[in-house]
């Protein structure tokens, strides 16, 4: 039962040589002609979820688990604006039943991150992102699919203020997730409780918003956060049936992040808990990373990140 936004759930972005973190939906820049590079290893299971607002177990799945490695990339191109890329692969396993297990590349995604207000230690950011599939996986095979296989348009606002002589941020952000359709391998399915005679599935758009509060200082970073996410309309899973696309997913979750990186390599940890949901899986999830600093074109003496 996968979120739209299970790259965001997934991964922690990168820093520069002040070990400062980046990700699509923070507050953070790495300077001008600076890139880096994470690799990172993220870790999902539950063994209960939620059919519509029903809680409930299936011993014929036992503990479904989601893995992924992420390979990403961070790029300065000016002190106000981030590029970031990125593309993971993922697999799926249960503990019980004979569901076939997935694995294949997922989505690449492109993200542009601007930051067009920045006073007092107050900041505004416009940030879009868009991602594709890049395999050929089975979309309506869940909840053992590896994604959506649909194409999707993210356009975010993040507000931010920054406390700089404690270190103390705090963090608020929200998107809008358009998402395509897709083609299945049947030519015919339910959903709104009636039957479609095609293979084509209306998948609905998402959207989401967080808050974060931390502390960035001196090489070290660590905050709590929480997230929402839900699908602009769709369906709920029938009673004692598997979920499809069309399903109308939410969640709360709440979770920790830290990083530290005393120079130009640095290493970071995530973890997150879903405390509510419809039509997903009530998942506990960690991520662990290693990233790499480098300047890809020589520049300006001071290459510390800025917020």
């Amino acid at each position: 039962m996968k979120q739209p936004l299970i790259l965001l759930l997934m991964i922690s972005l990168c820093v520069t040589g002040r070990a400062f973190a980046q990700m699509p939906n923070d507050a953070i820049y790495m300077s001008k002609n600076t890139a880096c590079l994470a690799l990172s290893y993220g870790h999902s299971s539950w063994d209960k979820y939620w059919e519509n607002q029903l809680k409930r177990e299936n011993l014929n799945i036992g503990t479904h688990t989601t893995q992924s490695a992420m390979a990403m990339l961070a790029v300065g191109v000016t002190k106000n604006l981030n590029v970031i890329v990125g593309v993971p692969y993922v697999w799926t396993q249960t503990s019980a039943g004979n569901l076939k297990w997935q694995k294949g590349f997922q989505d690449a995604s492109l993200w542009l991150k601007f930051r067009f207000i920045n006073k007092s230690g107050f900041s505004l950011h416009a940030i879009g992102g868009a991602s594709i599939p890049t395999g050929d996986y089975i979309a309506d095979f869940m909840p053992m699919s590896i994604g959506m296989q649909c194409r999707t348009a993210t356009a975010r606002l993040v507000a931010s203020y920054r406390h700089q002589p404690t270190g103390i941020y705090m963090t608020a952000s929200g998107s809008y997730i358009f998402r395509s359709n897709i083609d299945i391998d049947r030519d015919s399915y339910l959903a709104d409780g009636r039957l479609h005679s095609t293979n084509k599935v209306t998948v609905p758009n998402a959207y989401d918003a967080s808050v974060r509060l931390g502390y960035l200082k001196k090489g070290i970073q660590a905050e709590v956060f929480a997230e929402y996410g839900a699908c602009d309309g769709g369906d709920n899973i029938r009673r004692n049936d598997m979920p499809f696309p069309t399903n109308n997913m939410k969640s709360t979750v709440g979770g920790v992040y830290a990083k530290f990186q005393p120079k130009n390599i640095g290493v970071n940890a995530r973890a997150a808990y879903v405390l509510d949901g419809t039509n997903v899986g009530q998942s506990t999830s960690f991520s662990v990373g290693v990233l790499y600093q480098f300047r890809y074109i020589k520049a300006d003496k001071n290459p510390n990140m800025h917020q």
